[in-house]
């Protein structure tokens, strides 16, 4: 028999093939196999037999043997596309995803319109990170098969993580009306939505994901965070203390309990600890590892460092080789000032987390501020940027290494001047002048900060920061206001020169989406430790209401905002690059990479702003 010409099968062989076929779908696979051995006995260039044969061996467990039936099916029919359909499906759950990406791509090849070859190369393309690739496989398919719910949930779970979220949730509400009963679009429709900032209706969509059987504590921390961004907050709280009854071991609906408790609890003596129920649970539940690591993580960011580093050496006494669990340490004792501890914990973790973790190269950069090692710093952020080319961090940590090594890249990258704006803000809609506009958003941002402490890792000292999404919220003070500076911000950025291999100018697309936002109100001698802002590409500071001290031109630098002075924790001796004094009714604007904080103010009249960070507008899809 000439290798890929199949053999054609008698009609007994192909009424044995069928009975393994259904002997193998009712799961008696070992019965399966044994009818399919006397066919490829009989017929041993069938492709058809060869592929059923690979089957029910991977189904009995016969990795190596399932692998050479497929291989040898192949052979005889190279380009028949269920045969590489099936193969590829079986490398995925081999964990050999870059395999099955040939497999899948081969039989679109073979076979242009086959929907379900584009759908799993599209899945898959997305579990490897490769997006633009996996949204084209999902077009393809939508394409194709305009009715094909999983094709257009893949294609919004791709534009998602691609940053078009309308786009996003426009595929997304199209699977969910072809498949109203799935849940799972359902829950991306909320997310996309949630992060849109369409709040009422992210939980409307959570909630439909609920009556078609989403049960999973998931959903109850995805419904509790979506109260709290609205401001419902005993809501949230009731939420969140019924979710740690139901389910204590799900870690992060124990982490949501703790940050809500610590932003809201107004109670802060030692009998009201935030932290107190899920250390609780953490002491029962020993052996749930990402309950452990997510209250490592919190403790070091409420700056409790010592207990960090105890539950992390005592994790560590049983997992002595995770590499995660070592870096935990080495920033705990960072934190603690143990720096040769930290150094050599770096090191050792450094050879296999360095490859593929952004957020690591980022501490180690962090760390290596401390022994003066500039070239350290860099080498670290441009390994971090070559993972994350957008990781507002390591652009940071290079502009200052930059900076620390007297490189003039510095100013390329930062361009304090050129790329810090102080934009002046028309009144809001409805209103004569920009007092009354501003009274009208100082009274309404007043009845919206109701937190007791200093915000969990963020920049506020002495000062409140309100909780969840400010322009999401359904207020119409609110709304206007978002309109208005948005308005302002896309002016501003039209302004800017065209520069396609600068991180921030190359990104610049003239319109904004935004990502976060909120209003921090400082009391006397509050201030924002200098700090930069990961989750945006650009970032601002609209001046609501200012103290005497600060809006008065008096020569001192009180409540200034102050750009190029990196945060004190780095124990580096540098001035700011540049100090603006602001003005009420002016918003600055800035990359989000670049450092900047504030100087305190003695007066005893708050300083009130309202800030958000935004990303480029992505291009919109076609589909």
């Amino acid at each position: 028999m000439t290798p890929g010409i199949p053999q054609r099968l008698t009609p007994a062989q192909l009424k044995e093939l069928e009975s393994a076929h259904q002997l193998l779908r009712q799961g008696h696979a070992g019965d399966a196999l044994a009818l399919v051995r006397r066919v490829v006995k009989d017929a041993p260039h069938s492709a058809d037999a060869l592929q059923l044969l690979a089957m029910c061996l991977a189904d009995v467990g016969d990795v190596a043997g399932a692998e050479a039936s497929f291989m040898h099916a192949l052979e005889q029919a190279p380009h028949h596309p269920g045969i590489l359909f099936n193969f590829g499906t079986w490398l995925c759950r081999q964990g050999r995803r870059q395999a099955a990406v040939e497999s899948y791509r081969a039989a679109t090849v073979a076979e242009p319109g086959f929907v379900g070859a584009w759908i799993r190369l599209g899945t898959i393309m997305l579990e490897l990170g490769d997006v633009t690739q996996a949204a084209g496989a999902f077009q393809h398919a939508v394409k194709l098969q305009p009715d094909a719910a999983h094709a257009w949930q893949g294609l919004g779970r791709a534009q998602q993580s691609l940053g078009d979220l309308d786009a996003a949730a426009a595929a997304l509400r199209k699977a969910t009306m072809l498949s109203p009963g799935d849940s799972s679009p359902w829950i991306d429709l909320g997310t996309t939505l949630q992060s849109l900032g369409h709040l009422e209706e992210a939980m409307a969509s959570f909630e439909q994901a609920r009556r078609h059987g989403a049960t999973s504590p998931a959903i109850s921390n995805a419904i509790t965070g979506l109260l709290a961004d609205l401001g419902r907050t005993d809501e949230a709280m009731e939420q969140s203390r019924r979710l740690v009854i139901t389910h204590p071991d799900f870690a992060p609906g124990q982490v949501k309990l703790a940050r809500l408790l610590w932003s809201h609890d107004t109670e802060h003596d030692a009998e009201h600890d935030p932290f107190a129920i899920m250390r609780t649970a953490v002491r029962q539940q020993p052996r749930n590892h990402a309950l452990q690591i997510e209250f490592i993580g919190l403790l070091i960011e409420a700056r409790k460092s010592q207990e960090a580093l105890d539950l992390v050496r005592a994790m560590r006494r049983s997992n002595s080789d995770d590499l995660f669990l070592v870096w935990m340490e080495a920033l705990a004792c960072d934190s603690l000032q143990l720096r040769e501890q930290a150094s050599r914990l770096y090191a050792q973790a450094y050879p296999v987390l360095g490859l593929r973790s952004a957020d690591f190269l980022n501490a180690y950069a962090r760390h290596s501020y401390g022994s003066g090692d500039w070239d350290a710093v860099t080498r670290y952020a441009n390994e971090a940027i070559v993972l994350d080319s957008t990781n507002q961090e390591s652009w940071a940590h290079l502009g200052t290494a930059w900076r620390l090594a007297g490189d003039p890249r510095e100013y390329w990258l930062m361009d304090y001047e050129r790329l810090v704006g102080m934009v002046e803000v028309e009144p809001m809609p409805l209103f004569a002048s920009q007092a009354e506009s501003l009274e009208a958003l100082k009274a309404t941002l007043d009845g919206m900060h109701l937190t007791g402490r200093d915000p969990l890792n963020q920049s506020v000292r002495n000062g409140s920061q309100t909780s969840g999404h400010l322009f999401a919220k359904p207020d119409p003070t609110i709304a206007m206001a978002r309109a208005t500076l948005q308005a302002a911000t896309e002016r501003w950025l039209a302004s800017l020169p065209v520069d396609p291999t600068h991180p921030f100018l190359g990104r610049n697309s003239h319109r904004v989406r935004m990502v976060g936002s909120w209003s921090v109100k400082l009391r006397s001698s509050g201030h924002h430790a200098n700090h930069f802002h990961q989750e945006g590409w650009m970032s601002s500071a609209f001046y609501v209401s200012l103290p005497p001290s600060v809006s008065q031109e008096t020569g001192q630098e009180t409540g200034c905002i102050q750009f190029g002075q990196p945060a004190v924790e780095l124990g580096l001796d540098l001035s700011p690059r540049r100090v603006i004094r602001p003005k009420a009714g002016h918003l600055a604007l800035f990359p989000s990479y670049m450092w900047h904080g504030t100087v305190p103010f003695p007066d005893n009249e708050p300083r009130m702003t309202l800030a958000f960070d935004m990303q480029p507008a992505a291009t919109r899809s076609k589909a």
